[in-house]
C-alpha cells in the first residue's frame, strides 16, 4: 500500500477500532526488541507492557503520518520506517519478539514478508499475530473468493481468502497455538490468535 491515500488512511483508522479487544490478546505479551510489522496508524501502541525498543515498518506514508504522533507518547524508544515488510532494514536475529495483526492480509508478498522476519527474529524469539482468515466452512470460503476481487479495491488491498495461520506455518515457524477470537461458523471474516517460534 506505498500509494496509499489520506482518506484511506482516515477511514482505516476509525474502521479497524471494532477489532481492537482482539489486539489485546497479542500485543501486550510483546517482550524485549520488538518488531511490528504493518504498524498503520498504530492503534496496537498503547498494548504494549514493558518493552525495550519498537521498530515498526508500512509502506504507507498516510498510515505513518497518523502512526507517528501516537508513537512520540510512547514511553520507550521507538522508530518507524517507511518499507514493505519484503525487505527490512535490520540486522538478522535482532528481535525477541514480533507483532502483525490484521496485516497479512493486505501485504503483497507474503511468503517474503514472513521469511523476513523470520530472519530478523532471533532463535527461539516469537511471532505474535492476530489475523483474519480463510474460512474453514466451504460456503463461506467460495464467498470470501468471490468477494476478495471487490473488496481488495475498497479496502486498502485486503484479501479475505488468505490462510493466514497456515501461511506463518509454511514460512518455516514452530506454530505453538492458534485460537478463534470469536465464533468460525457463518463468517466472512474469521479471526484467529496465536504465537510461533523461530525454531533454534
Amino acid at each position: 500500500m506505498a500509494d496509499g491515500h489520506p482518506w484511506l488512511a482516515r477511514i482505516l483508522d476509525y474502521a479497524m477500532r471494532p477489532l481492537y479487544p482482539a489486539r489485546r490478546f497479542v500485543v501486550p505479551e510483546a517482550t524485549g526488541r520488538v518488531l511490528e510489522v504493518g504498524v498503520g496508524t498504530g492503534l496496537n501502541f498503547r498494548l504494549y507492557g514493558k518493552i525495550d525498543e519498537l521498530q515498526g515498518v508500512d509502506p504507507d506514508p498516510y498510515m505513518l503520518e497518523r502512526a507517528r504522533p501516537r508513537a512520540k507518547e510512547l514511553p520507550f524508544p521507538t522508530e518507524l520506517h517507511q518499507t514493505g515488510a519484503e525487505r527490512m532494514p535490520f540486522a538478522d536475529a535482532h528481535f525477541d519478539t514480533a507483532v502483525i495483526t490484521f496485516t497479512l492480509c493486505t501485504i503483497p508478498d507474503p511468503p517474503a514478508a514472513l521469511a523476513e522476519v523470520r530472519r530478523v527474529l532471533r532463535p527461539g524469539g516469537r511471532l505474535l499475530f492476530v489475523e483474519h482468515t480463510r474460512s474453514v466452512q466451504p460456503m463461506a470460503a467460495r464467498l470470501q473468493d468471490l468477494a476478495t476481487p471487490l473488496w481488495k479495491t475498497i479496502g486498502g488491498g485486503c484479501h479475505l481468502n488468505r490462510p493466514a495461520v497456515d501461511m506463518v506455518r509454511d514460512a518455516g515457524f514452530d506454530v505453538r497455538e492458534t485460537l478463534p477470537v470469536w465464533g468460525e461458523r457463518w463468517t466472512l471474516t474469521p479471526v484467529y490468535r496465536g504465537h510461533a517460534l523461530r525454531p533454534a
